[in-house]
């Protein structure tokens, strides 16, 4: 059996090295541009949600919002009809380092698909799409406390 997940492993960990990197100089780090993206995208969108289209637990999504609120990247607001209800914005200084994440992140997918046919690419993303599906199954039995049988 090909080992596909240790490939995606290596291709994430490139990307997310190589994205640490050059964001340093942002101050951001630790995959929070991954946070701020999808702050930017979705204005307004609560933690937990946030933490779910990540994948990520809800106490990693915390530590990482907490660090883009300290540092001015985004700014948490009661919601109107629930005050236990925080949702998450993108400051003006959020607003401005999106374009430069997205930027980065077209390039990236560029040069990773550098040399693909469209119908290429349009398979992989199907067949990625099927795996995500696959494993998000386990991932939610997982959080929920119960254990795989192997």
């Amino acid at each position: 059996m090909k080992e596909i997940l240790r490939e995606i492993g290596m291709i994430a960990r490139a990307l997310d090295s190589i994205s640490n990197i050059e964001f340093k100089e942002y101050d951001l780090t630790k995959g929070q541009f991954l946070y701020l993206v999808r702050i930017c995208e979705s204005p307004g969108i609560i933690q937990e949600k946030l933490a779910e289209m990540i994948k990520v637990d809800r106490t990693t999504a915390a530590r990482a919002i907490q660090k883009l609120e300290m540092n001015g990247f985004i700014v948490k607001r009661d919601d109107t009809l629930n005050k236990k209800i925080k949702k998450l914005f993108p400051t003006e200084k959020g607003e401005n380092v999106y374009p430069f994440i997205k930027s980065e992140h077209d390039y990236s997918n560029s040069v990773a698909l550098d040399g693909f046919s469209e119908g290429e690419v349009e398979t992989m993303y199907a067949l990625l799409q099927r795996v995500r599906k696959n494993v998000v199954k386990d991932w939610e039995y997982v959080k929920k406390g119960n254990k795989r049988e192997y």
